[in-house]
Parts: C-alpha cells; structure tokens; sequence
C-alpha cells in the first residue's frame, strides 16, 4: 500500500482573505515505512506573507521573491501524489489551500474521500486530549527537537511517525553503532509489533491435518 503524507505552509490562515502556499512537502510511505521518494518545493506566493505565518515558519517575502509559482510545479505534484492515498494533520486546512491552488491554474481539485486526516484519528483515540502534532510527538515519545520551526518535510516526518502509533503499527527502531570496522553494527529492534493476520479456514484445516500426523508419528 502506497501512502503520501503531505504537508503546506502558507502566507496566512484564510484562503477567503487571498492568502496563498509558500510549501509543499511530500514523503511517500510503503506499507507505513518511508521509501526514498520524497516531494518539496518553496512557492513565490505572489503576495506578502503575514507576520503570523512568519513566526511560524520563518518563511520572509525575500526569500520566497525568487522561488517558483505553483503554476510551474502544478503537474509535477499531482503526478507524485496521483492514485495515492494522503495522510494530513489538520486537512481540511492543507486542502483547502491545496484546492484554492489547483483551481487557480485549471487543474482538478483533491477530494477528501482521499485522504485520512491524523487530527481525526487522533480525535477519535484520545478524546478531549491534546491533539497537535508536538502534543502527539510527546504522547508517542517522537523525537521533535528539529521542529524549531515548521517546516513541511520535517513535519512530514514527525508526522509518519504519529501516523504509525495511531493506527497502532508501531515502527522497528533501528541502532547501528560501529567501534572497530566501519561494517560491525549492533541491531537493536524496540517497540515493534505486526498486524495480525488471522489464517483462512483452508490454512486452519491443512493445519490440523499436519498436527495429527506429528501425533501419529510421535505416539
């Protein structure tokens, strides 16, 4: 199973006030597990950016002045994320701001029915709890030290990690240490547990039957 989770930062909250993405971060998961393929790109939003936003990702108009529109990384996106499903935190605000986009050049929208929003997993597993992000990484035991700012790759990542403890997949984490010889390593795996995966009634029938002929020949 091929999963996208995906990330924005934008010039200001409300799409109805003009304000517009100034990045998109996209890392792919296999089967809950990062593959190599990611997606990034700092937008010139063609406005300025509140002071708000800036505080929150520290993203200042000059450094966006010579990036590109989202008009020129339009195809490129959807093609990375096409026939996949998005994992978001929050998503009605990255698709809100994503759509606003998309429509602004021509291009289709992204509908909900694709998406599985974290907030609402997170909702649903701990009601009445804290449910940001930094609160998740807290409650996981996710390391968020990088988040000094946010950033959409790095919030991607914390957010893969969230992701897996929700659904209750807890990742292996994996320690290489080498002392003497740059190819020794200590593999240590922790905290990692597998899906259940509950036989058919034909492996439960073959099953019995290699069970009697263990009895058979032992008695």
């Amino acid at each position: 199973m091929i999963e996208i989770v995906l990330d924005t930062e934008t010039t200001g909250i409300s799409v109805a006030k003009g304000h517009r993405i100034v990045e998109i971060g996209c890392i792919e998961l296999e089967n809950q597990i990062p593959t190599t393929k990611t997606f990034h790109c700092y937008l010139n939003p063609q406005r300025k950016v509140s002071e708000d936003a800036i505080k929150i990702h520290g993203y200042t108009d000059e450094f966006l002045s010579d990036k590109k529109f989202f008009k020129d990384i339009a195809d490129e996106f959807l093609s990375f994320i096409e026939y996949k499903k998005l994992i978001i935190h929050n998503a009605d605000f990255d698709l809100s701001h994503l759509n606003n986009e998309l429509k602004l050049v021509g291009k289709p929208q992204i509908s909900k029915d694709n998406v599985i929003d974290t907030l609402d997993l997170a909702r649903d597993k701990f009601p009445g709890s804290q449910i940001s992000l930094d609160a998740l990484c807290k409650r996981f035991r996710v390391d968020n030290s990088k988040r000094i700012k946010h950033t959409a790759l790095i919030d991607c990542e914390l957010l893969s990690k969230v992701y897996i403890n929700l659904i209750d997949q807890k990742e292996p984490k994996l320690n290489f240490s080498s002392e003497e010889k740059k190819n020794d390593f200590d593999l240590k795996f922790k905290d990692y547990c597998k899906k259940i995966i509950i036989p058919s009634n034909d492996e439960i029938r073959e099953h019995n039957k290699f069970k009697k002929n263990i009895f058979k020949k032992n008695f």
